[in-house]
């Protein structure tokens, strides 16, 4: 049996069947709602139940408190319906809905695992056929480990969208991580086969827009951001690029040769490494601190009042933290476009594992 979801203002409707998240089920169709982590903690998905009935799965209070749930808010992403519904977006991108893409799932194997840094590392994936996604975009990739245990997590790719078969991802090892553990383990090997389901994500590059972009990345953040980054050189869009990348020393820094070829040929891309733990590097001549006081001050310096478009991806701490500083730089809402690389439950212990 299934049920009709109506989204206000937009007047968009579609079915969403038994057992079927809301959101999965605009996934499966095609429909791009505000989304970010799916696993109910980062409220990006939270709307109004105008009609209906629903049942919401376990969420964190933190992105659903319970004076919002008892007026009526609810998460799309944890929202079963047991009738036919309505729902007023409060937030939503025309722009959005107008590029969705229908999420599919492929099949694929690893090719390559490389060490980037002491705790980043590199994968790519050859996938049985090409994947259509916009740069910035994620997937959920499925894997079994060598001992029989079934992962899955949330991976950004690197890769632009004109490399459609073969993907590949910049990932951060957490000593909890399941995913990022085993790669260093040899529970998951070069080989291995997988599955890779999406694309998903709001936060990839907005195209024809005007002014400067300013990218904000720390650790695996990179990984986004790379694609957007290289997508946008290759749209042939002059706009001067501000690319940041918050580390804690010079030994977390990587594809700085890569980096000085991009920046050498393209002129208005200006690269900004900063480093948090820097004070015993004499040698160090780049920003010290943390990535937002200097995004901060380049932005005070250049004096844009909020002309451009922001792409920040990382640890929420890192997004946290810059968000006052672009509300105070003039940046609107439709301009910021972040990815906050959330927690994920790990449905076999219940405990929080990375996700990406």
């Amino acid at each position: 049996m299934s049920h009709t979801v109506r989204l206000e203002p937009v007047g968009v409707e579609f079915e969403v069947e038994d057992g079927e998240t809301v959101l999965n089920a605009a996934f499966r169709q095609g429909i791009a709602l505000p989304h970010g982590c799916k696993e109910g903690q980062c409220s990006a998905c939270k709307c109004i139940l105008n009609e209906g009935e629903v049942d919401l799965l376990k969420y964190s209070t933190f992105a659903l408190n319970d004076m919002e749930r008892e007026s009526g808010h609810i998460l799309l992403c944890r929202s079963i319906a047991y009738s036919d519904m309505e729902v007023e977006l409060l937030n939503y991108d025309e722009e959005i809905l107008a590029k969705a893409i229908a999420v599919k799932t492929f099949q694929g194997h690893v090719t390559e695992i490389e060490k980037l840094t002491h705790d980043i590392r590199g994968i790519s994936i050859e996938i049985n056929a090409p994947i259509k996604f916009w740069a910035g975009q994620y997937v959920d990739i499925t894997v079994t480990t060598e001992e029989g245990e079934t992962i899955t997590r949330s991976f950004s790719m690197a890769n632009t969208p004109e490399q459609a078969e073969t993907l590949r991802f910049i990932i951060k090892k957490y000593p909890e991580g399941r995913f990022s553990g085993e790669l260093d383990s040899g529970g998951i090997r070069v080989g291995a086969a997988v599955s890779v389901t999406g694309p998903y994500g709001t936060c990839f590059r907005r195209e024809n827009r005007e002014g400067p972009i300013v990218m904000v990345a720390a650790g695996s953040g990179l990984s986004p951001v790379w694609s957007i980054l290289h997508d946008h050189v290759a749209s042939g869009e002059e706009r001067e690029v501000f690319f940041f990348y918050g580390a804690r020393t010079r030994n977390d820094l990587f594809h700085l040769d890569r980096i000085a070829a991009l920046t050498e040929a393209n002129p208005l891309v200006h690269f900004i490494p900063v480093l948090s733990h820097a004070d015993d590097d004499a040698e160090w001549t780049g920003a010290r601190g943390f990535v937002h006081e200097r995004v901060a001050d380049k932005l005070r310096e250049l004096d844009l009042d909020g002309e451009g478009d922001v792409y920040a991806c990382g640890p929420p701490p890192m997004i946290d933290a810059l968000e006052p500083v672009l509300f105070m730089a003039g940046f609107e809402h439709e301009r910021i476009h972040f990815d906050r690389f959330t927690t994920s439950t790990s449905t076999a212990s219940g405990q929080l594992a990375p996700a990406r």
